[in-house]
């Protein structure tokens, strides 16, 4: 059994406004030297096949990422 961890972000010219929003508020939070943020979503699968990281990256392509606004990448961490 691998452990695979998806990763899914949003394009670099994609507007990321939930990004902007954690941005803007850190400040009044004493975070003044945080000077970008943007937000992705994390995904953790436990896969029994043999190239786990094949199929992670099939079920990110077809499911998990919007390929047209979205990049992922795929880590295996344990196998």
């Amino acid at each position: 059994m691998a452990k695979v961890v998806v990763d899914v972000m949003l394009k670099p010219e994609i507007l990321d406004p939930q990004g902007q929003a954690i941005q803007r508020a850190l400040p009044s939070l004493g975070f003044d030297e945080v000077t970008s943020v943007r937000q992705g979503k994390h995904f953790e699968l436990d896969i029994s096949a043999g190239d786990a990281a094949a199929v992670a990256d099939k079920v990110a392509a077809t499911l998990l990422a919007n390929p047209v606004i979205e990049d992922f990448t795929v880590r295996v961490e344990a196998g």
